[in-house]
């Protein structure tokens, strides 16, 4: 995807910035040279060549003054935000596994990206990409939430007998969700719930669905060659006891 993307830049450079928000790519991980903690980097986050950290508020690799920032008051979601979706990283991705969350202004409200990157110990990776557009309501009416999630998974399995696997793919889900922002619930509690939701739903899709019908196809690959296997000694055995009948006689 990385490839075919470089070379469609190449060839319509016009477009850079059309196909970069549209495409979702691989997150790659870079490290805040102020905190020292880890961030993703994807088109959200980006400005130019450069990319902001949601711990320092700063644009690096390379650095960037005059960078687009948050206002003051997404900035503030925007360190709770990172917090809490770290705490849920620990819980559901464990080791390996780092979280980022963004947010900017709309005409009509604001949007927010939350991130997520495990990479396994066999070269596999699994991206969430959460992208929430909030149209914002008037006090004590309610908000309209809408989430468009992308799960990119990569598995690569070297072994002797099996040789190079790999297999990859990614799946898109959309959701929407009307609910009243207040003190008690405001828009975090609503973002957090539904990407939790999401997560769970496409994960059973993938395990039971996608994994699912894999094994299926593979173990039945097995029984075909088993049963080729079977054919090839029968038949070896036929001619065996043809030749052992032509002896006798």
């Amino acid at each position: 995807m990385e490839n075919n993307l470089a070379d469609l830049i190449d060839l319509v450079p016009d477009l850079c910035e059309d196909l970069l928000s549209a495409v979702d790519q691989p997150l790659k991980v870079a490290t805040d040279p102020d905190s020292g903690k880890e961030y993703l980097l994807c088109d959200y986050n980006r400005d130019g060549d450069s990319y902001r950290s949601p711990w320092s508020n700063k644009y690096f690799e390379p650095e960037l003054d005059d960078g687009a920032l948050p206002s003051d008051r997404l900035r503030s979601m925007e360190v709770v935000a990172n917090e809490v979706f770290d705490l849920y990283r620990a819980q559901y991705y464990e080791d390996g596994s780092v979280s980022s969350a963004y947010f900017w202004n709309l005409d009509t409200g604001f949007a927010a990206c939350v991130l997520f990157n495990k990479t396994g110990v066999d070269a596999g990776t699994w991206d969430a990409i959460h992208v929430v557009e909030v149209t914002e309501g008037e006090a004590g009416k309610p908000s309209h939430y809408k989430l468009t999630t992308t799960i990119i998974l990569s598995l690569n399995h070297t072994s002797k007998g099996a040789g190079d696997n790999k297999v990859a793919g990614h799946l898109t889900r959309q959701q929407e969700l009307d609910a009243v922002a207040d003190d008690k619930k405001p828009h975090l509690v609503h973002i957090g719930t539904m990407i939790e939701d999401m997560e769970l739903k496409m994960r059973n899709a993938l395990d039971l669905i996608y994994f699912g019908k894999t094994k299926e196809i593979t173990s039945g690959l097995r029984k075909a060659v088993g049963v080729a296997e079977a054919s090839k000694r029968g038949n070896m055995q036929g001619l065996l006891m043809a030749e052992m009948a032509k002896k006798r006689g």
